[in-house]
């Protein structure tokens, strides 16, 4: 059993659980990708789980769907291909794996995440990034900040998988607004990472409440005096004019 990932589009992930000759796949945006994958190396498709309705994660879902031996997993809305809608607390069972949903609305007002707590990972899709988090395009700042401190919840050792490889950018905005030595060490490391062509995901919670002001464990000085909300509001603010 492994998790890996196929680069799509820009800078997305398109996550892949494998166990022998199976595979299952979180947020197929291109099917291109996924269906080299399986034929370079003789794979079945068993399931695919969506997180939200954007097209960079779900664009490739209906072509792979004529190859899938299982289910399309997805939330409520207007995702076509989906076969078993699921919500808060529902259980999506793959290959090895039993996800547990949480409802994490903020980016779209339909997102979801899996989270795995006897294996300690969650596939979060654009709710939470490494050093970042998503957008508000559709929700409200209050969903979003109530999702990631949903997902904040979760064991410190939880591999967190996000969609999209942001790392390096994200730590360079929280180094503009907090001086921290572990942060601007930690960009270094990443930078090196990236240059040799290696990836920053998965990260862990633990680390993120290191480097990840949005977790809201640390915060610039001048948002001290803030409420929690306020704090990540202004925040989320910063972060989209930067």
């Amino acid at each position: 059993m492994r998790i890996f990932h196929i680069p799509a589009y820009t800078d997305n992930y398109i996550w892949v659980i494998q166990s022998g000759s199976d595979i299952s796949v979180i947020d197929p945006g291109d099917a291109s990708p996924v269906l080299e994958l399986i034929n370079n190396n003789n794979l079945n498709l068993v399931d695919i789980l969506l997180t939200h309705h954007h097209f960079d994660h779900v664009g490739g879902t209906l072509e792979l769907k004529k190859q899938i031996n299982g289910k399309v997993y997805g939330p409520f809305g207007n995702i076509e291909g989906i076969d078993i809608h699921v919500s808060e607390n529902d259980k999506v069972k793959t290959l090895e794996y039993e996800f547990t949903v949480l409802e994490t609305p903020g980016h779209t007002l339909d997102h979801i995440a899996y989270v795995e707590s006897q294996k300690n990972l969650v596939f979060c899709g654009d709710t939470l990034f490494s050093a970042g988090c998503g957008r508000v395009f559709e929700g409200t700042f209050e969903q979003m900040h109530n999702s990631i401190q949903k997902l904040n919840q979760l064991e410190p050792e939880t591999l967190i998988y996000c969609a999209h490889e942001y790392t390096e950018s994200n730590l360079k905005f929280v180094l503009s607004e907090i001086a921290d030595e572990f942060i601007k060490d930690y960009l270094k490391k990443i930078s090196a990472c990236r240059l040799k062509g290696d990836i920053s995901i998965p990260t862990t919670l633990e680390l993120e409440r290191k480097i990840n002001p949005f977790l809201l464990d640390l915060i610039p000085s001048d948002l001290q005096g803030l409420s929690k909300l306020e704090q990540f509001t202004e925040l989320r603010t910063r972060k989209d004019n930067a």
